[in-house]
């Protein structure tokens, strides 16, 4: 696979992952608390920022874990039978987004195991200092672990196949734009807009984005299958 095919899924994967909602409903729930809470706008920027930076962190943590796990399994020559079944596993996926990611109830609720739900809900009520806000962040990530362990996958699976120099790049561009929903939404926060309208827009527009998650996960079903699949079996004829 070419490095640019490789960047292409790289990107989508971590579009599909931004596209994901649980760290930003923690973190609007979170920012309500400390909004409440009266807390000056430099402190309340501070603790935004290091709830980001424990949602960036873990996510790099994970991407590269999963691609050291990978490389010592399968080193840089993947099996076809596992990209086949990853595409499985994105198919899986896109439906199971599609019927289940958010709860049939008003609001964003999103589908999560209830006693993860409710620690993140209490530890955005208890959470006071910077660190702990960091650690909020990393929690977060674990907590939607069901949805974007698949994309991470793709990523890390496509990330063993680039050359050493290729791979920090890689973990950079992904970890990035996994973020930039939530970026967006840190920016409007610190930026001082009001955290309702914020909430309205993610509810009025929430099962489009749900829709976009799914529709993305084929997408990325697909693009894998005619590059890593079906071009191999043309090569062999």
């Amino acid at each position: 696979m070419s490095i640019t095919a490789s960047f292409a899924i790289i990107i989508l994967a971590a579009l599909i992952h931004a596209s994901f909602q649980l760290s930003i409903s923690v973190l609007t729930l979170f920012s309500g608390h400390m909004i409440s809470a009266r807390l000056t706008q430099i402190r309340l920027s501070r603790m935004i920022t290091s709830f980001v930076l424990g949602v960036g962190v873990m996510t790099v943590l994970l991407l590269s874990f999963i691609s050291l796990l990978l490389l010592s399994i399968f080193g840089t020559n993947t099996p076809q039978i596992v990209w086949a079944s990853t595409c499985g596993l994105l198919i899986g996926l896109a439906f199971s987004v599609w019927i289940f990611y958010y709860r049939r109830e008003k609001g964003t609720t999103i589908w999560i195991p209830r006693n993860i739900a409710r620690y993140l809900n209490e530890r955005t009520k208890s959470t006071k200092l910077s660190a702990e806000a960091f650690g909020l962040g990393l929690v977060s990530v674990i907590g939607e672990l069901l949805f974007i362990i698949t994309p991470l996958i793709v990523s890390a699976l496509v990330l063993i196949q680039l050359p050493t120099s290729w791979q920090l790049i890689g973990i950079i561009v992904y970890a990035v734009i996994s973020l930039s929903s939530l970026i967006i939404v840190w920016v409007l926060i610190g930026s001082g807009h009001n955290l309702g309208t914020i909430q309205k827009w993610r509810e009025t527009n929430k099962y489009f984005l749900q829709f976009a998650a799914g529709t993305g996960l084929v997408i990325l079903s697909f693009f894998i299958y005619v590059y890593e699949i079906l071009n191999n079996i043309i090569e062999v004829f």
